[in-house]
Protein backbone atom coordinates (compact mmCIF):
# COMPACT_ATOMS: atom_id res chain seq x y z
CA UNK A 1 0.00 0.00 0.00
CA UNK A 2 1.43 3.62 -0.48
CA UNK A 3 1.65 5.88 2.61
CA UNK A 4 -0.32 8.81 0.81
CA UNK A 5 -3.67 8.25 -0.15
CA UNK A 6 -4.24 9.24 -3.93
CA UNK A 7 -6.24 11.96 -2.75
CA UNK A 8 -5.19 12.87 0.63
CA UNK A 9 -5.52 16.45 1.66
CA UNK A 10 -9.00 17.00 -0.76
CA UNK A 11 -11.63 17.63 1.33
CA UNK A 12 -15.66 17.02 -0.03
CA UNK A 13 -18.80 18.22 1.16
CA UNK A 14 -21.69 15.74 0.28
CA UNK A 15 -25.38 17.23 0.53
CA UNK A 16 -26.93 13.71 -1.14
CA UNK A 17 -28.18 11.30 0.98
CA UNK A 18 -28.96 8.60 -1.70
CA UNK A 19 -28.39 7.74 -5.45
CA UNK A 20 -24.88 8.10 -7.59
CA UNK A 21 -23.90 11.26 -5.46
CA UNK A 22 -22.91 8.55 -2.61
CA UNK A 23 -21.75 6.46 -4.36
CA UNK A 24 -19.08 9.09 -5.81
CA UNK A 25 -18.26 10.45 -2.53
CA UNK A 26 -18.15 6.86 -1.19
CA UNK A 27 -15.22 6.34 -3.47
CA UNK A 28 -13.39 9.55 -2.98
CA UNK A 29 -14.24 8.60 0.59
CA UNK A 30 -12.17 5.36 -0.12
CA UNK A 31 -9.27 7.20 -2.09
CA UNK A 32 -8.36 9.29 0.51
CA UNK A 33 -10.38 12.46 0.53
CA UNK A 34 -11.95 13.63 3.50
CA UNK A 35 -16.05 13.34 3.18
CA UNK A 36 -18.01 15.38 4.95
CA UNK A 37 -21.74 14.22 4.78
CA UNK A 38 -24.11 17.18 5.07
CA UNK A 39 -27.60 16.06 6.46
CA UNK A 40 -30.83 17.74 7.48
CA UNK A 41 -31.26 19.18 11.25
CA UNK A 42 -34.23 16.80 12.10
CA UNK A 43 -37.79 18.23 12.10
CA UNK A 44 -38.44 16.79 15.57
CA UNK A 45 -35.33 16.80 17.92
CA UNK A 46 -35.76 12.71 18.66
CA UNK A 47 -36.60 11.90 15.31
CA UNK A 48 -33.44 10.86 13.04
CA UNK A 49 -33.67 8.77 9.82
CA UNK A 50 -30.62 6.42 9.96
CA UNK A 51 -29.59 4.21 7.18
CA UNK A 52 -28.93 0.46 8.00
CA UNK A 53 -25.24 0.09 9.84
CA UNK A 54 -23.98 -1.72 6.65
CA UNK A 55 -25.67 0.74 3.96
CA UNK A 56 -22.91 2.44 1.27
CA UNK A 57 -20.53 0.59 3.53
CA UNK A 58 -21.13 1.98 6.56
CA UNK A 59 -20.19 5.18 5.42
CA UNK A 60 -16.19 4.54 6.43
CA UNK A 61 -13.96 7.11 6.35
CA UNK A 62 -16.88 10.05 6.49
CA UNK A 63 -18.02 12.51 8.92
CA UNK A 64 -21.60 13.77 9.31
CA UNK A 65 -22.55 17.50 10.10
CA UNK A 66 -26.10 18.82 10.16
CA UNK A 67 -27.40 22.08 8.84
CA UNK A 68 -30.55 23.44 8.30
CA UNK A 69 -30.27 24.41 4.91
CA UNK A 70 -33.20 27.05 4.76
CA UNK A 71 -31.89 28.99 7.60
CA UNK A 72 -29.60 31.96 7.82
CA UNK A 73 -27.02 30.70 10.14
CA UNK A 74 -27.46 26.91 8.41
CA UNK A 75 -26.78 28.86 4.60
CA UNK A 76 -23.51 30.57 6.63
CA UNK A 77 -22.60 27.79 8.30
CA UNK A 78 -22.34 25.89 4.79
CA UNK A 79 -20.79 28.36 3.51
CA UNK A 80 -17.94 28.59 5.39
CA UNK A 81 -17.47 25.14 5.45
CA UNK A 82 -17.35 25.39 1.78
CA UNK A 83 -14.91 27.91 2.07
CA UNK A 84 -12.21 25.09 2.91
CA UNK A 85 -13.20 22.66 0.72
CA UNK A 86 -12.02 21.11 -2.63
CA UNK A 87 -15.48 19.66 -4.17
CA UNK A 88 -19.26 19.80 -3.45
CA UNK A 89 -21.86 17.23 -4.38
CA UNK A 90 -25.16 17.65 -4.55
CA UNK A 91 -27.98 15.64 -5.92
CA UNK A 92 -31.21 18.18 -5.48
CA UNK A 93 -33.69 19.08 -8.38
CA UNK A 94 -32.26 21.23 -10.44
CA UNK A 95 -32.47 25.17 -9.57
CA UNK A 96 -32.59 24.06 -5.56
CA UNK A 97 -29.35 24.80 -4.51
CA UNK A 98 -29.81 28.31 -6.10
CA UNK A 99 -32.91 29.01 -4.11
CA UNK A 100 -30.95 27.69 -0.80
CA UNK A 101 -28.09 30.23 -1.72
CA UNK A 102 -25.36 27.24 -1.50
CA UNK A 103 -25.89 26.96 -5.49
CA UNK A 104 -22.25 27.23 -7.62
CA UNK A 105 -22.37 30.77 -7.71
CA UNK A 106 -22.59 31.32 -3.97
CA UNK A 107 -19.44 28.67 -2.98
CA UNK A 108 -17.37 30.55 -6.12
CA UNK A 109 -17.64 33.82 -4.64
CA UNK A 110 -15.97 32.61 -1.31
CA UNK A 111 -13.83 29.97 -2.95
CA UNK A 112 -12.83 30.00 -6.60
CA UNK A 113 -11.02 26.92 -6.11
CA UNK A 114 -14.52 24.85 -5.26
CA UNK A 115 -15.22 21.97 -8.01
CA UNK A 116 -18.79 21.85 -7.71
CA UNK A 117 -20.71 18.71 -8.79
CA UNK A 118 -24.58 18.40 -9.43
CA UNK A 119 -25.73 14.89 -10.15
CA UNK A 120 -29.32 14.39 -11.09
CA UNK A 121 -31.56 11.93 -13.31
CA UNK A 122 -31.61 14.13 -16.58
CA UNK A 123 -29.30 17.29 -16.39
CA UNK A 124 -29.88 20.30 -15.47
CA UNK A 125 -31.27 21.34 -18.89
CA UNK A 126 -33.56 19.67 -20.84
CA UNK A 127 -37.46 18.52 -20.96
CA UNK A 128 -37.02 16.07 -18.77
CA UNK A 129 -34.57 17.86 -16.04
CA UNK A 130 -37.68 18.32 -13.57
CA UNK A 131 -38.76 15.23 -13.82
CA UNK A 132 -38.29 12.67 -11.17
CA UNK A 133 -36.49 9.09 -11.61
CA UNK A 134 -34.77 6.02 -10.73
CA UNK A 135 -31.78 3.53 -11.98
CA UNK A 136 -34.60 2.20 -14.12
CA UNK A 137 -35.70 5.12 -15.69
CA UNK A 138 -32.44 6.07 -16.81
CA UNK A 139 -31.82 2.77 -18.28
CA UNK A 140 -34.91 2.69 -19.87
CA UNK A 141 -34.52 6.05 -21.84
CA UNK A 142 -30.69 5.42 -22.51
CA UNK A 143 -31.72 2.60 -24.64
CA UNK A 144 -30.00 -0.06 -22.26
CA UNK A 145 -33.30 -2.03 -21.46
CA UNK A 146 -34.51 -2.14 -25.03
CA UNK A 147 -30.72 -4.13 -26.13
CA UNK A 148 -30.94 -6.10 -23.17
CA UNK A 149 -31.91 -9.71 -22.74
CA UNK A 150 -35.66 -10.83 -22.27
CA UNK A 151 -38.22 -11.81 -19.37
CA UNK A 152 -40.71 -14.56 -19.66
CA UNK A 153 -43.35 -11.96 -20.60
CA UNK A 154 -40.84 -11.07 -23.50
CA UNK A 155 -40.15 -7.40 -22.20
CA UNK A 156 -37.04 -6.11 -20.94
CA UNK A 157 -35.42 -7.59 -17.99
CA UNK A 158 -34.69 -6.11 -15.04
CA UNK A 159 -30.96 -5.52 -14.42
CA UNK A 160 -29.63 -7.58 -11.44
CA UNK A 161 -28.22 -4.08 -10.29
CA UNK A 162 -28.05 -0.49 -10.43
CA UNK A 163 -26.45 -0.20 -13.13
CA UNK A 164 -27.06 3.99 -13.82
CA UNK A 165 -27.05 4.90 -10.51
CA UNK A 166 -23.24 3.28 -9.96
CA UNK A 167 -21.41 3.19 -13.74
CA UNK A 168 -23.61 6.10 -15.66
CA UNK A 169 -24.06 8.14 -12.42
CA UNK A 170 -21.47 7.77 -9.93
CA UNK A 171 -18.50 6.82 -11.48
CA UNK A 172 -19.51 9.30 -13.98
CA UNK A 173 -19.22 11.93 -11.30
CA UNK A 174 -16.12 10.85 -9.88
CA UNK A 175 -14.22 10.88 -13.39
CA UNK A 176 -15.60 14.38 -13.83
CA UNK A 177 -14.10 15.36 -10.26
CA UNK A 178 -11.11 14.27 -10.78
CA UNK A 179 -10.62 15.61 -13.88
CA UNK A 180 -11.53 19.08 -12.62
CA UNK A 181 -9.18 18.58 -9.53
CA UNK A 182 -6.29 17.95 -12.09
CA UNK A 183 -7.13 21.20 -14.03
CA UNK A 184 -7.74 23.27 -11.12
CA UNK A 185 -3.91 22.33 -10.25
CA UNK A 186 -2.78 23.62 -13.64
CA UNK A 187 -5.60 27.41 -13.60
CA UNK A 188 -6.27 27.52 -9.96
CA UNK A 189 -9.64 27.89 -11.03
CA UNK A 190 -12.46 25.25 -9.77
CA UNK A 191 -15.80 24.52 -12.19
CA UNK A 192 -18.99 23.24 -12.11
CA UNK A 193 -19.79 20.25 -13.08
CA UNK A 194 -23.42 18.91 -14.09
CA UNK A 195 -23.24 15.19 -14.62
CA UNK A 196 -26.73 13.64 -16.17
CA UNK A 197 -26.94 10.29 -14.91
CA UNK A 198 -29.09 9.54 -18.40
CA UNK A 199 -26.12 10.91 -20.60
CA UNK A 200 -23.79 8.57 -18.43
CA UNK A 201 -26.42 5.70 -19.67
CA UNK A 202 -25.23 6.97 -23.64
CA UNK A 203 -21.59 6.62 -22.65
CA UNK A 204 -22.66 3.22 -21.22
CA UNK A 205 -24.54 2.55 -24.91
CA UNK A 206 -22.40 3.97 -27.30
CA UNK A 207 -21.55 0.61 -29.40
CA UNK A 208 -24.58 0.29 -29.84
CA UNK A 209 -25.63 4.13 -30.78
CA UNK A 210 -23.20 4.43 -32.51
CA UNK A 211 -23.62 1.64 -35.18
CA UNK A 212 -27.38 2.97 -35.50
CA UNK A 213 -25.68 6.64 -36.27
CA UNK A 214 -23.17 5.37 -38.82
CA UNK A 215 -25.10 2.30 -40.44
CA UNK A 216 -28.90 2.98 -40.02
CA UNK A 217 -29.43 -0.62 -38.22
CA UNK A 218 -31.89 -0.55 -35.10
CA UNK A 219 -29.86 -2.79 -32.36
CA UNK A 220 -32.27 -4.77 -29.50
CA UNK A 221 -31.83 -7.74 -27.85
CA UNK A 222 -29.58 -10.25 -29.60
CA UNK A 223 -28.42 -8.11 -32.28
CA UNK A 224 -24.95 -7.47 -31.70
CA UNK A 225 -21.85 -9.50 -30.87
CA UNK A 226 -21.88 -8.55 -27.29
CA UNK A 227 -25.87 -9.13 -26.95
CA UNK A 228 -26.22 -12.96 -27.78
CA UNK A 229 -26.55 -12.69 -31.51
CA UNK A 230 -24.03 -15.60 -31.68
CA UNK A 231 -24.22 -18.81 -29.71
CA UNK A 232 -20.38 -18.39 -28.50
CA UNK A 233 -21.56 -15.51 -26.38
CA UNK A 234 -24.33 -16.44 -24.60
CA UNK A 235 -25.29 -17.91 -21.25
CA UNK A 236 -25.88 -22.15 -20.74
CA UNK A 237 -27.49 -24.02 -17.97
CA UNK A 238 -25.84 -27.19 -16.58
CA UNK A 239 -26.62 -30.69 -15.85
CA UNK A 240 -27.34 -29.16 -12.13
CA UNK A 241 -29.39 -26.44 -12.95
CA UNK A 242 -26.49 -23.79 -12.18
CA UNK A 243 -25.31 -21.67 -15.81
CA UNK A 244 -22.21 -20.98 -17.42
CA UNK A 245 -21.39 -17.29 -18.95
CA UNK A 246 -19.80 -17.90 -22.64
CA UNK A 247 -17.63 -15.19 -24.13
CA UNK A 248 -15.40 -16.61 -26.98
CA UNK A 249 -14.88 -13.77 -29.24
CA UNK A 250 -11.48 -14.34 -30.08
CA UNK A 251 -10.98 -16.83 -33.14
CA UNK A 252 -8.90 -19.10 -31.01
CA UNK A 253 -11.05 -18.51 -27.79
CA UNK A 254 -14.12 -19.87 -30.40
CA UNK A 255 -11.52 -22.80 -31.42
CA UNK A 256 -10.66 -24.12 -27.62
CA UNK A 257 -14.51 -23.65 -26.68
CA UNK A 258 -15.75 -26.02 -29.36
CA UNK A 259 -13.03 -28.32 -29.03
CA UNK A 260 -13.60 -28.82 -25.28
CA UNK A 261 -17.02 -29.11 -25.93
CA UNK A 262 -16.38 -31.90 -28.55
CA UNK A 263 -18.52 -29.32 -31.12
CA UNK A 264 -15.32 -29.56 -33.70
CA UNK A 265 -17.79 -29.39 -36.89
CA UNK A 266 -18.84 -25.41 -36.02
CA UNK A 267 -15.16 -24.37 -35.82
CA UNK A 268 -15.06 -22.54 -39.73
CA UNK A 269 -18.46 -20.96 -38.84
CA UNK A 270 -18.01 -18.84 -35.82
CA UNK A 271 -19.95 -15.85 -37.86
CA UNK A 272 -22.11 -18.01 -40.59
CA UNK A 273 -25.17 -16.56 -39.38
CA UNK A 274 -26.82 -19.99 -40.82
CA UNK A 275 -24.94 -21.59 -37.97
CA UNK A 276 -26.16 -19.80 -35.29
CA UNK A 277 -29.45 -21.83 -33.59
CA UNK A 278 -27.66 -25.05 -34.91
CA UNK A 279 -24.29 -24.09 -32.99
CA UNK A 280 -26.50 -22.84 -29.83
CA UNK A 281 -28.52 -25.98 -29.82
CA UNK A 282 -25.18 -28.27 -29.96
CA UNK A 283 -23.54 -25.76 -26.55
CA UNK A 284 -27.00 -26.29 -24.70
CA UNK A 285 -26.63 -29.69 -25.23
CA UNK A 286 -23.31 -30.28 -24.83
CA UNK A 287 -23.10 -28.11 -21.15
CA UNK A 288 -26.01 -29.68 -20.18
CA UNK A 289 -24.55 -33.19 -19.43
CA UNK A 290 -22.15 -31.93 -16.44
CA UNK A 291 -22.28 -29.80 -14.04
CA UNK A 292 -21.34 -26.25 -13.57
CA UNK A 293 -18.46 -26.27 -11.72
CA UNK A 294 -17.08 -29.17 -13.66
CA UNK A 295 -17.43 -26.83 -16.70
CA UNK A 296 -15.85 -24.01 -15.25
CA UNK A 297 -12.64 -25.84 -13.22
CA UNK A 298 -12.34 -27.61 -16.50
CA UNK A 299 -13.29 -24.43 -18.97
CA UNK A 300 -11.97 -21.26 -17.39
CA UNK A 301 -8.16 -22.29 -17.28
CA UNK A 302 -8.24 -23.39 -21.08
CA UNK A 303 -8.65 -20.19 -22.45
CA UNK A 304 -12.22 -20.47 -23.80
CA UNK A 305 -13.52 -17.31 -21.37
CA UNK A 306 -16.02 -19.40 -19.52
CA UNK A 307 -17.65 -18.28 -16.39
CA UNK A 308 -19.76 -19.55 -13.77
CA UNK A 309 -22.44 -17.78 -13.05
CA UNK A 310 -22.10 -16.99 -9.20
CA UNK A 311 -24.69 -16.49 -6.44
CA UNK A 312 -23.94 -13.56 -4.00
CA UNK A 313 -23.18 -15.90 -1.40
CA UNK A 314 -20.75 -17.98 -3.99
CA UNK A 315 -19.34 -14.59 -4.91
CA UNK A 316 -18.34 -13.62 -1.00
CA UNK A 317 -16.77 -16.80 -0.90
CA UNK A 318 -14.83 -16.71 -4.05
CA UNK A 319 -10.99 -17.22 -4.02
CA UNK A 320 -10.27 -14.78 -6.75
CA UNK A 321 -12.04 -11.68 -5.11
CA UNK A 322 -10.46 -13.03 -1.36
CA UNK A 323 -7.04 -13.13 -2.76
CA UNK A 324 -7.38 -9.33 -4.17
CA UNK A 325 -8.44 -8.37 -1.12
CA UNK A 326 -12.19 -7.71 -2.68
CA UNK A 327 -13.85 -7.57 0.91
CA UNK A 328 -12.77 -6.00 4.26
CA UNK A 329 -13.67 -5.66 7.86
CA UNK A 330 -14.33 -2.53 9.47
CA UNK A 331 -15.26 -1.86 12.81
CA UNK A 332 -18.91 0.04 13.31
CA UNK A 333 -19.37 1.45 17.00
CA UNK A 334 -22.79 -0.10 17.80
CA UNK A 335 -23.17 -2.69 15.02
CA UNK A 336 -19.25 -4.64 15.86
CA UNK A 337 -17.68 -6.14 12.69
CA UNK A 338 -18.98 -6.00 9.70
CA UNK A 339 -17.61 -7.54 6.39
CA UNK A 340 -18.06 -5.13 3.16
CA UNK A 341 -17.25 -4.74 -0.19
CA UNK A 342 -13.71 -3.10 -0.63
CA UNK A 343 -12.39 -0.20 -2.12
CA UNK A 344 -12.08 -0.92 -5.99
CA UNK A 345 -8.52 0.79 -6.68
CA UNK A 346 -6.04 -1.24 -7.97
CA UNK A 347 -4.93 -2.04 -4.23
CA UNK A 348 -4.39 1.38 -3.34
CA UNK A 349 -6.53 1.44 -0.22
CA UNK A 350 -6.75 -0.80 2.72
CA UNK A 351 -10.55 0.30 3.75
CA UNK A 352 -9.79 -1.22 7.10
CA UNK A 353 -7.75 1.15 7.93
CA UNK A 354 -10.88 3.89 7.21
CA UNK A 355 -12.85 5.16 10.34
CA UNK A 356 -16.86 4.12 10.76
CA UNK A 357 -18.47 6.82 12.57
CA UNK A 358 -21.87 5.68 14.22
CA UNK A 359 -24.13 7.57 11.53
CA UNK A 360 -26.81 8.58 14.48
CA UNK A 361 -24.52 10.96 16.24
CA UNK A 362 -23.43 13.65 14.10
CA UNK A 363 -19.79 15.61 13.72
CA UNK A 364 -20.94 18.68 13.63
CA UNK A 365 -19.41 20.89 16.73
CA UNK A 366 -15.98 19.14 15.83
CA UNK A 367 -16.16 19.83 12.33
CA UNK A 368 -18.11 23.63 12.38
CA UNK A 369 -15.23 24.32 15.10
CA UNK A 370 -11.88 23.08 12.59
CA UNK A 371 -13.67 25.21 9.94
CA UNK A 372 -12.91 28.29 12.45
CA UNK A 373 -16.01 29.48 14.07
CA UNK A 374 -15.96 29.58 17.95
CA UNK A 375 -17.64 27.67 20.70
CA UNK A 376 -20.23 30.85 21.30
CA UNK A 377 -20.76 30.94 17.21
CA UNK A 378 -21.66 27.52 17.24
CA UNK A 379 -23.44 27.58 20.63
CA UNK A 380 -25.53 30.10 18.48
CA UNK A 381 -26.19 28.12 15.71
CA UNK A 382 -27.21 25.67 18.07
CA UNK A 383 -29.76 27.45 20.35
CA UNK A 384 -31.19 28.90 16.89
CA UNK A 385 -32.07 25.23 15.22
CA UNK A 386 -29.56 26.10 12.39
CA UNK A 387 -27.58 23.01 13.51
CA UNK A 388 -28.12 19.85 15.19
Amino acid sequence: MPERSLLDGITVLDLASVGPAVRASRWLADWGADVVKVGPVPKDAGVQIVPPAYAYSAQRGMSRVLLDLKSDGGRDAFLHLAAGADVVIESFRPGVVDRLGIGFTAVHAVNRGIVYCSTTGFGQTGPRSDWAGHDLNYLAVGGYLHCSGRDPRGGPALPGATVADSAAGGLHAVAAICAALTARATTGEGTYLDVSIADGVLSLMSLAIDEYLAEGVEPGPRHGLLTGRYAWYDLYEAADGGWLAVAAIEPRFFANLCTELDCTRWLDHQYDDLAVEPMRADFAAAFATRDRDEWASDLGPADTCVSAVLAIPEVVADEQFGERGGFTEVIHPTAGTIRQVAAPLAGQVDASTLQVRDQSVPDTDRILAHAGLSAIEIGELRDAGAIA
